[in-house]
């Protein structure tokens, strides 16, 4: 490690587990004071105990926060940046998952995927953006999706925000630039987390059943490693990417070369 992000305050939302708890573990071992937000104390304490145990000097804390609701997300946003005497970057991870056609989804579970995955985005930006400015190398990494570039059946609400938050970040990186906030995107493929590992046990499958979901999906032939997701956004995060703003960058495996 080099310490591509030594002396720098980093909030990551969604930092429980899954690339949210690998970003976490990347920029401590980098050299970052951390913050992680999330709406699961326990996936917080996990977590915490996880990165501690690998590397016991990391400078890290927690947050329980529900960034749906923006006063929330403004206390924690704020709480983070009393705590660090600042922020220099956020990462935007925070999300939730609906499975179901277009056709059948609800009022209900629109605002409920909207309500974190669009609006807690844009509720985290706006709270810690006046940090941000203050910085003198602010900025921001929205974790999107391969799926809000391409198209898929049965998840077009998740992939919907997903191509919003894509459409966010330019308009931020529009807007913050003569802030000197740089604002870039990370569009995972598909991406062997916890959360998918639990799903593929309840329905019994097994570890060749798993990798032939992505034999044929990606270039690459496999799914990707959360690491392999929290690299490219500890890059975009880090003034390696000092003239990099506005990128919406496809961590895929070449899916969407396909």
């Amino acid at each position: 490690m080099t310490g591509r992000l030594a002396g720098k305050k980093c909030v990551i939302t969604g930092g429980g587990g899954g690339i949210g708890g690998a970003t976490g573990a990347l920029f401590c071992a980098e050299g970052a004071e951390v913050v992680l937000l999330d709406l699961d104390e326990e996936a917080l304490t996990r977590t915490t105990a996880d990165i501690i145990a690998n590397k016991l000097d990391a400078k890290l804390t927690t947050i329980s926060a529900n960034i749906a609701e923006e006063d929330d997300a403004s206390r924690a946003l704020t709480e983070a940046a009393e705590r660090m005497s600042g922020i220099d970057v956020l990462v935007n991870n925070a999300g939730i998952r609906k499975f179901t056609h277009l056709v059948d989804a609800t009022p209900e579970s629109w605002q409920d995927i909207i309500s974190v995955n669009l609006l807690g985005t844009a509720y985290c930006a706006k709270a810690a953006m006046p940090f941000l400015r203050e910085s003198a190398t602010g900025a921001i990494v929205n974790v999107s999706s391969v799926y809000g570039v391409i198209g898929r059946k049965n998840m077009g609400q998740y992939d919907a925000t997903k191509a919003a938050i894509n459409s966010m970040t330019r308009t931020l990186a529009h807007e913050e630039a003569e802030h000197g906030v740089r604002v870039n995107c990370v569009c995972p493929g598909g991406t062997l987390t916890p959360f998918h590992k639990a799903r593929f046990a309840a329905d019994g499958m097994d570890q060749s059943d798993i990798d032939e979901i992505q034999a044929d999906a990606t270039l690459m032939r496999r799914w990707a490693e959360v690491e392999e997701i929290a690299y490219p956004i500890l890059w975009l995060a880090s003034d390696e990417a000092s003239f990099i703003t506005g990128v919406i960058l496809m961590a895929d495996g070449g899916k969407s070369a396909k």
